[in-house]
């Protein structure tokens, strides 16, 4: 499995951002794909996931209501819309993939086995 994501850049604050990750190498039938997001000297933390096979996705209280997940099948690719961003939205942001998904697992960075390099996302007040 591979992930590749982009988008990332620096906006100003109340601004948006759409994010994107390629996934190649599997059908994703079954998986998680979820965004994740580490900030400078901070642990990385969970955004926003989703299941391939729908329709389930969730969001961590901190996004919720300015992000949106989404995936395109056919491009096998995942969104991560990012509106009304904020300074404390800044970190550089992960996607990864986890196999035999279950609701419980979707929001917990430990259980995601595929990672792709991070895209950063710099908010300026």
């Amino acid at each position: 499995v591979q992930l590749q994501a982009s988008g990332g850049g620096a906006v100003q604050a109340g601004e948006s951002l759409r994010l994107s990750c390629a996934a190649s190498g599997s059908t994703f039938v079954g998986y998680g794909l979820g965004w994740f997001r580490q900030a400078p000297g901070k642990e990385r933390e969970f955004v926003a996931a989703l299941k391939w096979s729908g329709p389930t996705t969730i969001y961590s209280d901190s996004v919720k209501g300015r992000f949106t997940i989404s995936r395109d099948k056919a491009k096998s690719t995942v969104y991560l819309q990012m509106n009304s961003l904020e300074p404390e939205d800044t970190a550089v942001y992960y996607c990864a993939a986890k196999p035999r998904v279950i609701n419980s697992s979707l929001g917990v960075p430990s259980l995601y086995p595929y990672w792709g390099k991070g895209t950063k996302v710099t908010v300026l007040q």
